[in-house]
């Protein structure tokens, strides 16, 4: 049975670095709403909702701060972990989506196959009872990790927007686009094979530690 649980420390550190994001889009927000709604009343009110505007600005800037240190949180407990220089190397693993990747799979052991570690992030197809399928319209099955999906859209729009040449996962999403397939078709099958290009470099890596 597949264990589901990723590194404490990790997961910790992105669900806050997700929680100070939403502050901050919230407060962004309410800014923004404060100083569209600004009352034709007197100079008196209008003193308020300016000071609570600047108060909100200050929050804001004080969870940039905080998000910033969870970052650097993320990065150091990372690179604590031996498979990151191979997940960093991977185009679209940044800073950010490479600790995330690493929290969201865990210990790429645990999986015994990529057939396996694709169903535990829910982008592999659902199964075909009739034995007819539309190639261009079949969806995944989305009964695995949700979070591990966003992630792995996320480093799919990073691939899809830099175009790396002589990457092979972009070079297969170009060929898939090229046959007509739909966007959100596309990007998954992608996902798909971004995937299973990090169970077998991450598990190849850590063999040869194993063995030395």
């Amino acid at each position: 049975m597949i264990s589901s649980q990723a590194p404490f420390g990790l997961t910790a550190a992105r669900s806050g670095s997700i929680s100070l994001l939403h502050s901050g889009t919230v407060i962004v927000c309410a800014v923004c709403l404060s100083v569209h709604l600004l009352p034709d009343t007197s100079a008196g009110a209008q003193n308020i909702v300016i000071s609570s505007v600047r108060i909100r600005r200050s929050q804001l800037r004080t969870n940039l701060i905080s998000l910033a240190a969870v970052r650097a949180q993320m990065q150091a407990l990372a690179s604590s972990l031996p498979e990151y220089p191979v997940v960093m190397s991977m185009f679209g693993a940044g800073p950010s989506l490479g600790p995330q990747l690493m929290a969201e799979i865990g210990d790429v052991r645990r999986f015994h196959s990529k057939k396996a570690l694709v169903a535990f992030a829910g982008i592999d197809a659902p199964p075909c009872q009739s034995g007819q399928v539309n190639v261009l319209s079949r969806s995944i099955s989305k009964r695995g990790s949700p979070a591990l999906r966003r992630t792995l859209f996320l480093v799919m729009n990073v691939i899809n927007m830099c175009s790396p040449a002589e990457d092979p996962v972009y070079q297969y999403m170009a060929k898939k686009r090229s046959e007509g397939k739909k966007y959100q078709v596309y990007m998954m099958a992608s996902a798909n094979k971004f995937l299973r290009r990090y169970y077998a470099s991450v598990n190849a890596y850590l063999g040869t530690l194993g063995s030395n």
